[in-house]
């Protein structure tokens, strides 16, 4: 993504920066304290040094908070390994999708297959990770709809989706 449209779509979004708008005090802490904490964690300078280009590094810094954030105890091994070992000491990282604690998918691989494996393993503390949510908007707005999902966090980037049934349907866009 060049320089110019990575500009224009943080000035576009610019009112939806920082949780700007979000009544719900506990979506308003999660936006404020794991999406956009500007704090430098204790492991970024090591986290500094992985291989990827600027986009990688933002979204593993913010994979990185979601794991300290959530403390999964089981995840499938992926690209951002490193960061959500980071996150959680105690996560086990398999090749298998064991629980759905904290799950990261790029839009591309979301399909009916893996809807299959993914939705039984859903309850209330899971959070699913859709990395690329700007390369299908459809795609996204369908996860939307879906009547499981009850709160999600649009990044451009990449969608938060929580699933905690006790909430109120909410969607919001958050300037990342």
């Amino acid at each position: 993504m060049n320089q110019i449209k990575r500009i224009f779509v943080w000035l576009r979004r610019l009112p939806y920066c920082r949780g700007f708008g979000i009544q719900s005090p506990t979506d308003y802490a999660f936006v404020r304290y794991v999406i956009n904490e500007h704090y430098p964690y204790y492991a970024y300078d090591y986290l500094n040094h992985q291989e990827g280009n600027w986009l990688n590094h933002k979204l593993g810094r913010l994979y990185f908070r979601l794991a300290n954030w959530r403390q999964p105890s089981n995840m499938k091994k992926d690209d951002y390994a490193s960061y959500w070992q980071c996150g959680c000491k105690n996560v086990c990282l398999s090749g298998q999708l064991e629980a759905a604690e904290l799950v990261r998918v790029d839009i591309n691989d979301y399909s009916e297959s893996f809807l299959q494996q993914f939705y039984p393993l859903v309850d209330d503390q899971s959070v699913l990770v859709i990395e690329g949510i700007w390369k299908n908007w459809a795609l996204w707005h369908r996860i939307q709809a879906d009547l499981r999902v009850r709160v999600t966090f649009d990044l451009y980037y990449c969608g938060i989706v929580l699933f905690d049934s006790k909430r109120q349907r909410q969607h919001y866009i958050v300037n990342f």
